[in-house]
Formats: structure tokens, sequence, C-alpha cells
């Protein structure tokens, strides 16, 4: 924890709340890019779509608040996309 000033504890305690927060959009992030991907690997495509959506939807979110930068949100979406598109090709 911070030295003496109470200061330099509360800041110690936002970002503790803030690197929390953070941390818990990464990992939502993620385990809807994994969600995604298994549907993907299923070839389920209306179930696909529907996962697709809602990773999108976290991922812009997350971008939008600087939890992940916008080219790396960008990158994700864009691949993620292409892969529902050969999944929606195949069928």
């Amino acid at each position: 924890m911070a030295g003496k000033s109470s200061s330099a504890e509360k800041r110690h305690r936002q970002s503790e709340e803030r690197r929390i927060r953070n941390k818990a959009a990464r990992s939502s992030v993620r385990t809807s890019v994994k969600k995604f991907a298994a549907l993907a690997q299923k070839k389920a495509a209306d179930d696909a779509e529907a996962a697709l959506k809602d990773m999108i939807k976290k991922i812009d979110t997350a971008a939008q608040k600087g939890i992940i930068k916008k080219n790396a949100a960008a990158r994700k979406k864009s691949r993620m996309q292409r892969l529902f598109n050969t999944l929606k090709i195949a069928q």
C-alpha cells in the first residue's frame, strides 16, 4: 500500500478498484470470443451470429472505455467477422 499521505492512500484505492473493473471487462471480452469461436467450430451459424453480435458489443464497449486499444478491438472484430463469413458461405 501507499505511504502515509491520505491522498496517496485514496489514489491507491481508486487504482485498485479500476484494475479489478478493467480485469472483469477484459475477461468478459475473452469469454465472449471463446464462446463465439466454439460455436463457429461446431458450425452452428444461428447461435454463432447471436454470439458474434454480443461479442462485438463487448469489444466496442471495452475499446470505448480504453480497456483494450481501438486497433486491437478492430482487429479482433475483423477476424471474427471473417470467420463467421466463411462459416456462412460453407452452409
